[in-house]
């Protein structure tokens, strides 16, 4: 957690910084603050932004926690928010930017402590909206055709209640989607080929092809694998009513179906080592990007010799249940990482939605890489936890 303490910072500097946030709040010329250069112990956090707004008619200050791979929100009364403040200013964070309407102001610590200051003409000629409860900039248009043939929409295009978990998953999706596609060489192409495995009743795989038809407009090639009979039958109908040029649903699994190309290889929730054999088509196709939620982890859980340190903490199923699973997917990823690919592991959606909430992500650089050193990590955790094989490595040393 986040370490609220102070250190021998100038006193002086920081009061007469909170001073004028609060002067900023009481005569409404605040716009915003960013505290940066964060120098403490949260893995993966950048900086904090803090907005001013309204809920349930209550003001309030907006903490936003912006870490690599997601942001964390929290609000707070006003003056609790500025406890929270300046509990952080000069310890973790070392500078803050204030953004008012009158002037912007810039408070700067060194690591000893010693303040420095710069004020400026203000950037900000207006007050954003302090309404919460404003509607979220969308990739997907609620309008889209295809949402009210797969029962997500009604006939007006509202979102049906009971599909309203599956609206946010989708659209967080298409987030994730969009950034990958962008930080790729596919951002140039014309035409992109993606193969959804296990599309079920292709929620994702339609708003792929939505979203790279509208929004990127590429040519695509939507390819939606899935082993229900009648799920392939009523998705290929549903495109075929909408007249969607370029997806197409086939019968089967990621040993079945052999694809000509592959650009995009998406998998989500596939089984224990069909997750492995996905992400091997993907790289043995050269997919430039490769994305999958792991569903459960059975092939190395079984394997796992708990190291003697940890033997008090393994011996609980559900410790040794994460514990594999934590380990099978840093694998996958290290594997990825050994062909080329950039690789993350992030939230796809929040744990009140769903348990798996895991996705491993791989997007093709072409930058130099340490494979020799990739490979000895690989081996060294292999060796920590006694495992004998991992289905994602056997598959490529059987290629070689």
């Amino acid at each position: 957690m986040i370490n609220n303490g102070s250190t021998h910072t100038d006193l002086d500097d920081k009061d007469r910084f909170l001073k004028l946030l609060i002067s900023s709040l009481e005569q409404n010329t605040f716009v915003k603050l960013v505290l940066g250069k964060y120098r403490g112990q949260e893995t993966g956090l950048m900086r904090i932004l803090v907005r001013r707004l309204t809920v349930k008619e209550q003001e309030c200050l907006s903490l936003v926690y912006i870490y690599k791979t997601k942001e964390v929100t929290k609000n707070a009364a006003v003056t609790d928010g500025i406890e929270t403040i300046t509990g952080l200013l000069g310890n973790p964070f070392l500078s803050a930017n204030l953004f008012t309407l009158t002037e912007d102001v810039q408070l700067v610590f060194s690591k000893k402590g010693k303040g420095s200051w710069s004020r400026s003409e203000p950037t900000c000629n207006a007050l954003p909206s302090e309404l919460h409860d404003r509607t979220k900039a969308r990739l997907l248009d609620p309008a889209s055709s295809f949402l009210q043939t797969l029962g997500v929409t009604d006939e007006k295009h509202r979102i049906i209640p009971s599909m309203a978990r599956k609206w946010k998953q989708i659209n967080k999706f298409l987030e994730i989607f969009q950034h990958a596609f962008l930080s790729s060489r596919l951002a140039q192409a014309n035409e992109v080929h993606v193969v959804d495995f296990g599309s079920g009743k292709a929620y994702l795989t339609f708003a792929i092809h939505d979203l790279l038809r509208h929004m990127q407009q590429v040519r695509p090639h939507v390819t939606g694998i899935e082993l229900r009979d009648e799920l392939v039958r009523f998705c290929n109908a549903a495109s075929t009513s909408l007249a969607l040029e370029g997806l197409q649903f086939y019968q089967g699994d990621v040993n079945s179906y052999a694809p000509d190309k592959i650009d995009i290889m998406v998998a989500l929730h596939a089984c224990d080592t069909a997750t492995d054999q996905a992400i091997y088509l993907g790289i043995r196709t050269n997919a430039e990007i490769i994305m999958c939620a792991p569903c459960c982890h059975k092939q190395i859980r079984q394997q796992m010799h708990s190291p003697t340190v940890m033997q008090p903490m393994l011996q609980f199923g559900v410790h040794l249940g994460q514990e594999a699973e934590m380990v099978t997917d840093t694998l996958r990823a290290l594997l990825l990482e050994a062909n080329g690919y950039t690789t993350q592991l992030l939230e796809f959606v929040s744990l009140e939605h769903t348990s798996k909430n895991k996705m491993l992500l791989a997007v093709k650089h072409n930058t130099p890489f340490d494979r020799t050193g990739l490979l000895a990590q690989i081996e060294n955790i292999k060796k920590f936890y006694g495992i004998r094989e991992q289905c994602l490595e056997a598959l490529l040393n059987t290629r070689g």
